[in-house]
Formats: C-alpha cells, structure tokens, sequence
C-alpha cells in the first residue's frame, strides 16, 4: 500500500509513544533516548516522511525490546511500507506483550496472508474482525476474510462476514460490490447442487423460469413455470410467480389469466398478502372500486408495513371520497419506502385538495426526484438486460 495512506491511518491505528506505559525499566539517559527518538518519529510522521520514522522506532526497540508502543508503531508503518515479511514479527510483538490489540492483530492477518501463509492469517483475521469498531480497518480485514474463505469455496462464511459488512456499512461500494459477487456465487451454487440432486423436480423448473426472466425471456420462464406447475400444483409460491410473469405479459389473454393464477395463489396459500394486493390491482384497473378495497384491505391486513398496498388502499380510499382516511396510509407508506414515487404523487394531490399548497408542492418535488431516479435505475437495467426484481405497481398508474 502507499506511504500515503499508512499516514492517513496513523490516527486509527497507530499507538502513540506514551499513551502505554513501558514493561522494561530503562535507566534515565536509555529513557531519555527513547523520548528522543519518540519525539523525532512523531516529527517525522507529522511531516509525512514515515520511512524517516521507521529508523527511530527501530531505535527504540533496540532500547526497549518491549516496548509495545514502538513495536506496534513500526509494524504498522512497515505493513503499509508493503513489508509485510518485516511488519510480521513486530506485530507479533506488540500482540504479545499486550494481547487483545484488535487492530494490530487484524494487520498482523492480513500481513500473515499475503506472505503465504493462510492458516495463521486466517486465525488472526477471525480473532480480530469481531472486535474492530472503525470503518477503514473492519472493511479491509472483512475483505481479506472473503476472499480466504471464497478461495476455500466455504461461501457460507464469505457471505457471513459481507452480511455484517453491509449491516454496518449499507452504501460501502466494495462492500455492496463484494455482497453481490458472492450471493451470486451462493446463488449459482445451489442451483447447480439442486440441478444435480434433482434435475427434474417442480423445484427445478421454477429456478429456471427464475433465471429466464431475468435475463428477459418471459416465454422461457411463462414455459417452465406452467411445467413446474404439471408437477407440483400445490408447491408454494408457483402460482404466485406465474402470475407476476402473465400480469406483465402485453398479450391480453394472459393478463386475463394472471387474475385466474393469483386466486389459485391464495387456494394454496390463504395468507398469500402478495396476491391479495395484485388482485386489488387488478380490481382497480377495472375500476371495480369496492373489489379493490376489498383486496387492498386484506393485504395491508396480513401485512401492515407493506408500502405498496397502502398505497393502494389509500389510492382506492381517495377514489372513494375519504382522504382522511389516505392520508395515514400514505405517510405510513412513505416510513417504510421514503423512494416511493407514487405514495409522494398521491400526497401531494390530497394535500393540494386540502388546499396545503407547500405540504402538496414539496411531495410533488420529491415525487419528481424519484420518479427521475427510478427511471434511470430502470435504464441502467436495461443496459445490463436485466429486469428489475420487482416494480412498484402503484407507480405505473400514479397520474390515473
């Protein structure tokens, strides 16, 4: 690593002469040295020269060889120097003489890892992760534990570690970046187990169809959930799945057919609050506004914080001349999904109704803001030939 960046660290990382106390006892002109050449490291630092700093940090080791502070100190800048063979020893140093350094010991890993030597790096890595606290260090040790682990092919670990990655630092891009390189993995993995120990199952059939229509072949996928469904009419989920596919369909047919698909859902599954809401969408474009209400209900009934079938309920409720009644509906929607484009249009048309023209202008602004952002997250899809996993229904008639 650069010179650079081990001086953007020192803060996090480093110990700073003093801050320990010494466990040999030095006489006072060997004390003295040593506060000289701690004095002149911490110059040297401040000038961002640590390879000046190096030399005086050996010096006192030489003076003190147990002086924690300057064994940590120099491991440290000969780790980011990218002498790990060297940093090595001096990190163990400093561990020994005081175990429980966490930071030191995740360096100590990962300069134990890129020197060949996996089994140790692994150990110290494993001891120190759970107990590091600052952002920089706990992504680079997380990062050095994936990676050993994918090596490994043990992805339930890996996943593990960028879980707790992503707990902590939601918008970390190599994080995410990381997340989705082994959840794919993960992903790709049991699809092959499950093509292996059950190539013909019910199963099968719906992680291909899965795959299909992500990659844009609604045919493919429509084909091999109808044969999942030959198979095993009653497996959880199927109706549903199919459903969504023929509800998006632009033959006519089979959007009339998603209706029959979403009922089935819910004969096997009653509790099915996915299909309820799809059913009061359905409903509502037909302008069947008690049906809806009906539908609408029960989904936010089985599940509350469901943003999209608040939405719904409260769109079908404002069609139906009880605003008062929308409008928790929609802030409510609004707590669980502040990004929803629809529940910010129907905010602002209730509250310019109302006639709280800056409430109903600032929802407008904020509709706009995401209604731009969704739009060109669905063309970066797009580019990629992906479809999104899911689409807020509620949005595509917000203007209706």
């Amino acid at each position: 690593m650069r010179t650079k960046e081990a001086t953007r660290l020192l803060g996090a990382i480093l110990f700073f002469l003093g801050s320990l106390p010494c466990l040999s006892q030095p006489g006072a002109s060997r004390q003295q040295q040593i506060e000289s050449h701690g004095h002149t490291a911490q110059e040297f630092l401040k000038q961002n020269r640590p390879d000046l700093a190096i030399a005086e940090f050996r010096a006192i080791v030489a003076l003190d060889p147990n002086n924690v502070d300057a064994h940590g100190n120099l491991g440290v800048l000969l780790f980011f120097q990218g002498a790990y063979a060297d940093a090595i020893p001096q990190l163990r140093a400093a561990l020994r003489l005081r175990p429980g350094l966490a930071k030191i010991q995740a360096l100590l890993g990962m300069a134990e890892k890129r020197t060949g030597n996996g089994k140790s790096a692994l150990t110290d890595l494993e001891k120190a992760f759970p107990k590091l606290g600052e952002e920089k260090i706990q992504i680079n040790a997380g990062m050095e534990l994936v990676e050993i682990y994918t090596g490994a092919g043990d992805l339930d670990k890996a996943a593990a570690i960028v879980s707790t990655l992503r707990r902590l630092y939601p918008t970390n891009v190599e994080v995410l970046y990381a997340s989705q390189r082994i959840y794919s993995d993960l992903a790709a993995e049991s699809m092959l187990t499950l093509s292996l120990v059950a190539p013909k199952s019910a199963r099968m059939r719906q992680v291909m169809a899965h795959e299909m229509a992500k990659h844009g072949d609604d045919e493919g996928a429509i084909k091999n959930y109808r044969e999942a469904l030959k198979l095993d009419p009653n497996l959880p989920g199927l109706h549903f799945e199919l459903a969504e596919m023929l509800n998006a369909s632009s033959s006519s047919a089979e959007q009339d057919e998603a209706e029959g698909e979403y009922k089935a859902a819910l004969a096997v599954n009653p509790f099915d609050e996915k299909a309820e809401f799809r059913l009061g969408d359905i409903a509502s474009r037909r302008g069947d506004a008690h049906s809806a209400y009906t539908h609408y209900s029960r989904a936010v009934e089985l599940q509350p914080n469901d943003a999209e079938a608040n939405i719904g309920l409260a769109k079908t409720l404002m069609l139906m001349g009880q605003p008062d009644k929308a409008e928790p509906l929609l802030t409510h929607a609004l707590q669980m999904d502040p990004t929803s484009a629809a529940a910010h249009f129907r905010l602002s048309t209730l509250y310019r109704q109302a006639g709280r023209v800056a409430d109903a202008k600032h929802e407008l602004e904020e509709y706009q803001k995401y209604k731009v952002m969704k739009e060109k997250l669905e063309e970066l899809y797009h580019e990629m030939r992906l479809k999104p996993a899911g689409q807020e229904s509620a949005e595509t008639d917000a203007r209706k």
